[in-house]
């Protein structure tokens, strides 16, 4: 089955929802999925704050295949573009649909920033 631009998107709405659902029902039930932003992409996901640092999410289901490094650039921008702290990537892994066994891709600074509450290179 070859995959349409309708399809594509179709997945990637149900995945955004599978994910929100999910860290709404563990996290905070404010966490939701945000509204297209056209070129000034804000992420999929908002309402997410670790140590009080806001945090974005983009969500990616590529049928398990991962890209890496342009999805993590992909982040960033919408980071920037929310003046958010922290930039994720939740991508759907090959075998499983269960919310809780998707993986979660992001940087060292925003690593350390998620450990610590703050991001490396800015004042404490």
């Amino acid at each position: 089955m070859t995959r349409t631009r309708k399809s594509a998107k179709a997945a990637g709405q149900q995945f955004e929802k599978l994910i929100v659902d999910h860290l709404a029902t563990h996290v905070d039930d404010r966490i939701e999925r945000r509204r297209l932003n056209g070129s000034n992409d804000r992420g999929d996901i908002t309402g997410l704050k670790i140590h009080g640092l806001r945090t974005v999410i983009e969500c990616k289901d590529y049928g398990g295949r991962f890209q890496i490094k342009p999805w993590l650039d992909e982040a960033e921008i919408a980071r920037g573009n929310d003046d958010a702290d922290i930039a994720l990537v939740a991508a759907k892994r090959r075998g499983t649909a269960k919310a809780g066994e998707q993986v979660i891709f992001m940087t060292l600074d925003d690593f350390i920033a998620l450990i610590t509450g703050t991001r490396p290179g800015e004042p404490q």
